[in-house]
């Protein structure tokens, strides 16, 4: 596929996903308000290290590999019976932890132990989630376009459907629920979608596990694993920080703009991934990786600075949309939040050069690099200038990134 094509399939779930995500702030900025913000980022931070330091480091690797095995059925059969027997094994012993450690956990990410039982709700439904995610890797590797789009709605939609209930009948815990459970029930039409292509037995799922082929995907684990402590541990730490410094209605304030600035970036994001990431792994040179990176940015970054101004032109009344006039302070915060984004859509293509060459130390140093100066900036710009600091903190750390990044890339392209 095209990248217009992957965009306009893509697309589709992105406007749906969209669409689900502003229902659902809505909601939760009536029922929970700014708050509760912060728990809620809290939690999708604390499933995000979770899930990926489970069975989630592979899936990259699952994505990489598929794509790169596509002359050859019986590899890519080694490579998801290794992968689902992984994720399997990984995924049961992490729920036992899960389900044990359930009020620790709670006290930890949320500060209090009464939303222990949210955690054994996420235990209960762990494999299910986990294998959802395999089998969106394999789709995504084998280019299967619609049904990867399909699977991703299903997703979304059963997020809104579960959520919004589970809000509604008990508020801040019960979003928490839903935010635990709806990707272990979109895996029922994920499951479906897949055994109807004509490729895909599920079987295939389980199997011996091949050490080459694990060898390999450990490259991923230790990207992936690197990315999944840095990546959510500083957002957790950030989030302390304001709360700790400006209180928690200021973090809920934060929170609902990253999360502001998460729904009008999927398209970009997406894409990045459905596209950028199995095409990478087939490109061989660095002219042919220069060309498409170029490419890409003709397309991606105009449009994606093109909706960041229209947004930001438009503050007032999105924010009137979605939130609720409690979240208005908002307004404050969007014009640096929203430069940040588009450095940092600029800065993730370069990334999955990295994701799609296996190029892991590289990769492990600029997460663990830019997580901690995310805090730092945080830290050092919130101290002057109050919360438009982490905003600021936010775009200078991504121009930065931008900037190593092309550094890098080429450096390292160039001398293999």
């Amino acid at each position: 596929m095209t990248l217009i094509r992957t965009g306009l399939w893509n697309g589709v779930a992105v406007l749906v996903k969209m669409l689900t995500m502003l229902g659902i702030n809505k909601v939760l900025a009536i029922f929970v308000g700014p708050a509760g913000y912060g728990a809620l980022g809290q939690f999708q931070n604390a499933v995000q290290m979770m899930t990926t330091l489970t069975n989630g480091a592979i899936n990259v690797g699952v994505t990489k590999y598929t794509a790169e095995f596509s002359d050859s059925e019986s590899a890519q059969r080694t490579l998801w019976g290794t992968a689902g027997t992984l994720t399997l094994v990984s995924s049961v012993v992490a729920a036992i932890g899960i389900a044990v450690f359930h009020e620790r956990l709670a006290v930890y990410f949320l500060h209090d132990k009464k939303y222990g039982g949210v955690f054994l709700w996420f235990a209960g439904t762990f494999v299910l989630f986990s294998f959802n995610t395999l089998l969106l890797a394999i789709l995504n590797g084998k280019k299967e376009v619609p049904r990867y789009v399909l699977a991703n709605i299903a997703g979304s939609v059963f997020s809104l459907l579960i959520t919004v209930s589970l809000v509604v009948w008990a508020g801040l815990y019960g979003a928490l629920i839903g935010l635990a459970t709806y990707q272990s029930v979109s895996f029922f039409v994920t499951l479906y979608l897949s055994c109807k292509a004509p490729w895909f037995h599920f079987r295939s799922l389980i199997g011996s596990i091949d050490r080459n082929v694990s060898i390999n995907l450990l490259k991923y684990v230790a990207m992936a694993v690197t990315s999944a402590v840095c990546v959510p541990m500083s957002q957790i730490l950030v989030r302390n920080h304001l709360g700790a410094t400006l209180g928690w209605t200021a973090t809920g304030l934060w929170e609902a703009t990253w999360r502001l600035s998460t729904a009008y970036l999927m398209l970009a994001t997406t894409t990045l991934s459905v596209y950028y990431l199995p095409r990478f792994s087939e490109l061989k040179g660095w002219t042919a990786l220069r060309e498409e990176i170029f490419k890409g940015y003709k397309l991606i970054l105009p449009a994606s600075a093109a909706v960041s101004l229209v947004i930001y032109l438009m503050r007032d009344v999105v924010i009137a949309m979605l939130f609720t006039k409690d979240f208005a302070p908002m307004r404050e915060l969007l014009a640096w939040q929203l430069l940040g984004d588009t450095f940092k859509i600029a800065g993730w293509m370069l990334s999955y050069v990295m994701l799609g060459k296996a190029m892991f130390r590289l990769f492990m140093v600029t997460e663990v690099v830019f997580s901690l100066s995310f805090v730092g900036w945080t830290y050092l710009l919130t101290a002057q200038f109050g919360l438009q600091g982490a905003v600021m903190a936010h775009a200078l750390n991504y121009a930065l990134y931008w900037g190593v990044m092309m550094f890098c890339i080429r450096r390292s392209m160039t001398q293999r």
